[in-house]
């Protein structure tokens, strides 16, 4: 019976230990700056591309994979009011009807991108994008939306493995 407490007094102490310990031990990104900022500026190729409408160079940029993915605000119904679309021929498509519909200006927070490591080869990055676009019944209105991607090392470059666009809604009204 002793040796049952002395066991628990043991796993509770490694335990309580446990979330100090790893608080003390510093986290080290799998990449190192250079890489990082290569992938950042992958980002404005992206961003600068799909404002020029630069479809091969945007083909480019994704990982040539039935893999890939982007998630994007859908056109049909069927597909719900946002949709993913897998594979390099359902992106091909969805950016031609995107660049299609007239004119597009995406506007990030270049101050506010973020890029990790997740491995050595996989990393991603987030950025708040001001979106203006008359694709699928939106307005044209400059809008928010948060641009999460993961990037693939492929050979000695960085692809796209998937693109999330998400729109930011509304602040909520203030009660009064």
């Amino acid at each position: 019976m002793q040796g049952m407490f002395a066991a628990a007094a043991v796993a509770l102490a490694v335990l309580a230990a446990g979330p100090s310990v790893a608080a003390t031990t510093a986290y080290r990104d799998p990449l190192d700056a250079t890489t990082l900022d290569t992938i950042k500026v992958r980002f404005g190729t992206l961003m600068a591309a799909a404002n020029r409408h630069d479809l091969d160079t945007l083909q480019g940029l994704y990982w040539q994979s039935p893999s890939v993915l982007l998630v994007a605000k859908s056109a049909l119904p069927s597909e719900g009011n946002w949709a993913g679309f897998w594979g390099n021929a359902a992106i091909d498509q969805k950016l031609h009807d995107i660049a299609a519909s007239g004119p597009i200006v995406l506007e990030p927070d270049f101050s506010k991108v973020k890029v990790v490591g997740l491995t050595r080869q996989v990393a991603e990055s987030y950025a708040p994008v001001t979106i203006t676009v008359s694709y699928a019944g939106q307005d044209g209105t400059p809008k928010p939306f948060l641009v999460v991607i993961n990037w693939l090392k492929a050979g000695k470059d960085w692809k796209i493995a998937s693109e999330v666009i998400l729109p930011v809604p509304p602040a909520p009204a203030a009660k009064p």
